[in-house]
C-alpha cells in the first residue's frame, strides 16, 4: 500500500495532468465496477424474491448508495477491494441455500463477465490502434502480440499494455500508432479488465462478509456456518488487518497474474494472434 501511495505523491509533483487523467480513469472504471457489482446482486435478491434491496434503494447507479469508505480506499491503493454489501432478507427466499447462492454469486459472474469482455474488446482494439508493422516487431520479438494487452503478466513483455493501462507517456512513439485516439478507449477497457478481475478473485476468499463466505457456507457446509453480529464485526475487522498488513496480497496479485495472463493467451490463441 505504502509502495503504491509513494508512486502516486511522486508522479503527482512530476506529472499532475497525467496522473489526473490517471486518476480520472481509475475513479471511473473502480466506481463502475463496484456499483455493477452491488446492483447485480440486488436484482438477483429481486429475482429470488426479496425485494429489500430495491426498496433501500440500492438498485440505484448512484455511487453514494454503495460505496464503502475503506472498501474504495483499498481500491485505489491496493487494486482490491468491496462496496458496502447489499442488505438481504433471506426470509423472502423460497429456497435459502439455492438463492443465498445465487445472490451471493451474481457479483462475482457480473465482474468475470466484464474482465471477459474488456479483455476481448482490447485485443480486437490492439489491430486498429497500432501499425502492423509495430506489431509484426513485437511478435517477432516476444513471440507474440501477447505483451500489447496483457496487463496481468510480469514479464517485461508486457510493458505496452501496462503502459497505456497505467498512465504511462507514450512521446516519440506516434509513428507506431495507426489510430492515436484508441490509446483512450485501450486504457479505459485493460483497466476495467484488471479491476473486474480483481474484484472477482477478491470477493472469492471465503471471509464474511465477502461472496466467498457466503458460496463456501451454501455448498460446502450447507448453510450451517452462522455468525452472530459480533463475530461478523469481527471477521471484518481481520479482513481489513489482514489487507492492510499485507499478508493477502501477494496471493491476490499473483492469483491475479495467472488467472488474467491465462485469459488472455487462451484468447489470443482462438484469434489466432499467439
Amino acid at each position: 500500500m505504502f509502495d503504491r501511495t509513494e508512486l502516486y505523491i511522486e508522479w503527482l509533483k512530476s506529472d499532475p495532468a497525467g496522473f489526473a487523467i490517471y486518476m480520472a480513469y481509475t475513479v471511473a472504471v473502480v466506481l463502475t465496477s463496484l456499483i455493477l457489482h452491488e446492483c447485480a446482486h440486488g436484482y438477483m435478491a429481486l429475482r429470488c424474491g426479496d425485494p429489500t434491496a430495491k426498496m433501500m434503494g440500492r438498485l440505484s447507479l448512484n455511487p453514494a448508495k454503495h460505496l464503502d469508505p475503506i472498501g474504495t480506499l483499498c481500491m485505489f491503493l491496493l487494486g482490491f477491494g468491496w462496496a458496502k454489501p447489499v442488505p438481504v432478507n433471506p426470509r423472502n427466499f423460497g429456497n435459502y441455500r439455492r438463492d443465498d447462492f445465487l445472490v451471493s454469486i451474481a457479483g462475482i459472474v457480473t465482474n468475470l463477465t466484464l474482465f471477459l469482455i474488456c479483455s476481448a474488446v482490447s485485443i480486437i482494439v490492439n489491430s486498429f490502434l497500432w501499425q502492423p508493422n509495430f506489431i509484426t516487431i513485437v511478435k517477432f520479438v516476444y513471440g507474440s502480440a501477447e505483451g500489447l494487452v496483457n496487463v496481468f503478466g510480469s514479464s517485461e513483455a508486457c510493458m505496452y499494455a501496462q503502459g497505456i493501462a497505467y498512465g504511462a507517456s507514450f512521446e516519440g512513439m506516434e509513428p507506431y500508432f495507426q489510430h492515436a485516439w484508441l490509446i483512450y478507449v485501450q486504457r479505459f477497457l485493460l483497466l476495467m479488465a484488471d479491476v473486474n478481475l480483481s474484484l472477482a478473485i477478491f470477493n472469492f476468499l471465503p471471509i464474511p462478509p465477502l461472496d466467498g463466505y457466503h458460496l463456501l457456507n451454501d455448498t460446502l457446509f450447507q448453510g450451517k456456518l452462522g455468525l452472530n453480529s459480533k463475530l461478523f464485526q469481527m471477521t471484518r475487522v481481520l479482513l481489513v488487518v489482514l489487507i492492510f498488513t499485507g499478508v493477502l496480497n501477494d496471493i491476490l496479485i499473483k492469483a491475479n497474474e495467472f488467472v488474467g495472463s491465462a485469459v488472455v493467451r487462451t484468447l489470443l490463441m482462438l484469434t489466432g494472434q499467439l
